[in-house]
């Protein structure tokens, strides 16, 4: 089977947890041995795994330039005023679609997440359309609204069935505040789609009710973490046996909730200063977070080291003594899963789609910062209580895998190829636990 992917992140450029899922899917197929994953991303380091074929899509040829300046310098020729008043729009807007193409006809992505944004959406989306005509597949697969549009367009071309995979909506990143161009896109995509897969019934729900999708064709697909290389294994923990870490690692961002963190942390500092708390991450609330230390007093126990990546995610992990995740909105979140594989209990809101599959955990609203900071004050504090759910953690997270993932991806595309329609109904009955 072949699979044409669409991707807008892949390690080891991670901005994300976007780059850690399409590693982790892209990984668990190919561990099936017969699926061949072409990996289609606006702007790869060329530093990625070889286990799958990435297509640099800075890198695909759409047109070549010299023809279409010589078609357009034609244009000009042999026609009367009139004419060039009529068509000069059109031939104005051939000649700054061509600026935009470099020597070799292809199209220049900055990669990430740049200003132009949408721009870089809709250009990725012309050259899926290239690549649906070039390439051998049997399904196409799209990761995020980013490259839906892309999904969509190959859809069209070559008449394939598309899976979507909604990582998040612009109902998490916004809190509500749908930006409508998003939303749209969004809608599109899922429309178009014969099937799309959830990271988590919260999400399944979101897309049903709020973007009006038919419940049969949605599935909640779960994420997974990868067994700990050795590299992270050998990460040998510094702590002070006289005091405790908290950590919060991930995007500063509403979507996050770091002031609900900032505000149990403060309760907590009223009890005891045997505890720091470490923001690592960065986002457009930092400085927000930095100053709300500071006006409660409690900047001297709060740290703010930074985007972390790699090796310094997991060294994070490994010299904490609790990890908290107070999303107000969390499609899944992966980052307690990567934190419970290294013993550090977890601390999650009740608004993660991760809580459907994890029971040795503490699960709180994210609104409620005093339920929060006793979590923290008890994990920190009770050592039985700390260690039996750093070690029942281990044990529960070591079952949630990237291959069962990829096993439970091929029954969609099975369905799709054999039966010509997903329905949810027919793969919960033939679901692989």
């Amino acid at each position: 089977m072949k699979v044409l992917m669409f991707g807008w992140e892949f390690p080891p450029k991670i901005y994300g947890g976007l780059a850690v899922a399409s590693y982790g899917i892209t990984k668990g197929l190919s561990l099936q041995g017969d699926i061949e994953t072409t990996f289609c991303m606006p702007k790869p380091t060329g530093e990625e795994e070889k286990f799958l074929k990435i297509v640099n899509m800075s890198q695909v040829p759409i047109v070549h330039r010299d023809v279409l300046y010589d078609d357009i310098k034609d244009r000009f020729i042999g026609h009367t005023a009139e004419d060039y008043y009529r068509f000069r729009d059109h031939i104005y807007a051939d000649f700054n679609y061509m600026q935009g193409l470099d020597d070799l006809g292809c199209m220049g992505f900055a990669g990430g997440y740049p200003s132009n944004l949408h721009d870089e959406i809709n250009n990725f989306s012309i050259i899926a359309g290239v690549l649906a005509r070039s390439e051998q597949f049997d399904i196409i697969h799209a990761h995020d609204w980013l490259t839906y549009p892309a999904g969509v367009h190959a859809k069209i071309v070559s008449g394939k069935p598309l899976c979507i995979h909604v990582h998040a909506t612009d109902f998490d990143r916004s809190r509500g505040n749908v930006n409508p161009t998003v939303y749209s896109i969004e809608k599109n995509g899922m429309d178009n789609a014969d099937c799309i897969m959830c990271v988590s019934e919260l999400t399944r729900q979101t897309v049903i009710n709020q973007y009006h999708q038919d419940p049969r064709k949605c599935v909640a697909m779960h994420n997974a973490v990868y067994p700990l290389s050795q590299e992270y294994l050998d990460i040998v923990p510094h702590k002070n046996p006289n005091e405790k870490i908290v950590t919060y690692l991930g995007r500063i961002t509403m979507q996050k909730g770091p002031e609900y963190f900032i505000e149990a942390a403060k309760l907590v500092l009223q009890r005891t200063d045997k505890i720091r708390f470490c923001f690592a991450g960065s986002g457009d609330m930092m400085n927000a977070m930095i100053e709300l230390a500071a006006a409660y007093g409690i900047a001297d126990k709060c740290h703010f080291p930074g985007f972390q990546r790699g090796k310094q995610v997991y060294e994070c992990y490994k010299n904490s003594d609790v990890f908290v995740m107070p999303s107000v909105s969390e499609p899944f979140g992966i980052a307690p899963l990567e934190a419970m594989q290294c013993g550090c209990p977890s601390i999650i809101s009740k608004q993660s789609g991760c809580g459907e599959i994890l029971t040795n955990v503490i699960k709180v609203d994210y609104w409620d910062i005093h339920a929060m900071a006793d979590a923290i004050y008890s994990l920190c504090m009770n050592e039985s209580l700390h260690n039996y759910i750093a070690e029942e953690g281990i044990k529960e997270v070591a079952g949630i895998t990237w291959e069962k993932v990829g096993l439970r991806i091929r029954q969609c595309y099975d369905q799709l190829l054999y039966n010509g329609w997903f329905n949810n109904e027919e793969y919960l009955a033939n679901f692989i636990k």
